[in-house]
């Protein structure tokens, strides 16, 4: 009897990092990472899927007249691999209806700041820039609204006030790369 590996799709519009981290600590063991899904033509997440022999697909928003028309491009490309999980891992786009309904329970994103605090594109900024002592990352379901979706992890760590705001955000990166892959295994129970 053959073991069928879940299939896990990650979906990022950057540098990806954190697909990175989740295909090396539980592709081909907890999880198949079947498919990189890309919204950003020559994203460094694209390059890093061709080493790590992961199969990547580049779907332009701009090639497509409406949101909904994107997403169904989007989940044309996802039906034959059946995903039971979808990443997001850096993706900036707000996830739509139409990809929504398909995928209804099906979809985590990372956000790092301690959600419901400092949502939106630049958790980490926000929250130095707020004053906080303590930041962190947040791994929660994707639902309609902006970073506010049932939340099913949290990591955090203390500011340490000689920190360069860099190393703050490494230290956040770094907090990612462990909570992501550790709390996506639990999600597909691994």
């Amino acid at each position: 009897m053959t073991h069928h590996l879940k299939r896990v799709v990650v979906f990022a519009s950057g540098s990806g990092s954190n697909f990175e981290a989740i295909v090396e600590q539980l592709h081909g063991k907890v999880c198949d990472v079947a498919l990189l899904l890309c919204d950003q033509p020559g994203a460094k997440c694209v390059e890093r899927a061709q080493r790590l022999g992961i199969s990547s697909k580049v779907i332009k928003r701009a090639n497509y007249p409406t949101k909904a028309d994107y997403e169904l491009a989007i989940i044309e490309q996802l039906a034959p691999i059946n995903p039971d999980l979808i990443a997001l891992a850096g993706y900036m786009k707000i996830v739509g209806p139409t990809l929504l309904s398909a995928y209804e329970g099906k979809i985590v994103n990372i956000h790092p700041s301690l959600l419901p605090a400092f949502p939106g594109k630049d958790g980490i900024g926000d929250a130095l820039k707020y004053g906080a002592k303590v930041i962190g990352v947040t791994i929660h379901y994707v639902d309609a609204g902006v970073d506010t979706g049932p939340i099913i992890n949290q990591g955090a760590i203390h500011l340490d006030p000689t920190d360069t705001e860099q190393q703050t955000r490494n230290r956040i990166h770094a907090l990612e790369h462990q909570l992501y892959p550790q709390t996506i295994a639990k999600i597909i129970g691994g």
